[in-house]
């Protein structure tokens, strides 16, 4: 059973968002936030496996809600809803740790799907789409950053042939291409991307992704 917690400040799209979740024998919706603020202190009270969080909302936003969120060390998702497919807070909200995003005329059964694959730890957001949005808004990326990438102490811990996979999904190259490019099992293609999420810290495929833009291993088109 996956549990969730609605993030909204729209009362009649909290609304449609239950109706359609308490419609699966497999979810359950744990409880309704109008903020940010809510949905922090909610969180922190029923510890939902899934937050879908709105960006733009009175007081504390969903960039910094989920931002706290991620940062407490809950083990609790943060699946990003926007209006806009390329909206400018969502590359924003990425990067606070939120596991992937969707844009809110999704249909049902992608928003559903999407929920479930972030309970379990995958990323909801496709890797072409996430370099799409990555590479629109690489301005934000610190300009501090290294040239080298290999000075950067995230990447010292990999192996040579880690750090080309990473490489190759900042691409946003699947696990089936990395495999047959690079001549690989696809068992062996999961085994090193959980290795690589392991030793990098990363969440999810998604923060890898951003991990490999942040280090410079790969570059904005």
């Amino acid at each position: 059973m996956t549990t969730v917690l609605i993030t909204d400040d729209q009362p009649l799209q909290r609304l449609g968002f239950r109706m359609l979740l308490e419609s699966q024998d497999d979810m359950t919706v744990l409880g309704e936030a109008g903020n940010g603020t809510e949905a922090v202190r909610m969180t922190a009270e029923l510890h939902p496996d899934v937050v879908l969080m709105d960006i733009r909302m009175p007081g504390l936003d969903g960039i910094e809600a989920t931002h706290r969120i991620v940062s407490s060390g809950d083990r609790t998702r943060i699946l990003i809803l926007t209006t806009f497919d390329l909206d400018e807070y969502a590359y924003a909200g990425l990067r606070a740790g939120a596991s992937g995003f969707l844009i809110k005329d999704a249909l049902p059964e992608e928003l559903l799907s999407g929920i479930r694959a972030v309970a379990t730890g995958d990323a909801v957001v496709a890797p072409s789409l996430t370099r799409r949005l990555l590479d629109a808004y690489a301005q934000h990326l610190p300009s501090s950053a290294p040239d080298d990438s290999s000075l950067d102490p995230r990447l010292a811990v990999l192996t040579e042939r880690e750090r080309e996979i990473l490489t190759v999904i900042g691409q946003g190259w699947t696990n089936a291409e990395i495999s047959a490019r690079l001549h690989l099992a696809e068992s062996t293609v999961k085994t090193h991307v959980s290795r690589i999420l392991a030793k990098t810290g990363a969440r999810d495929r998604v923060q890898a992704v951003i991990l490999a833009y942040d280090t410079r291993l790969v570059r904005p088109a």
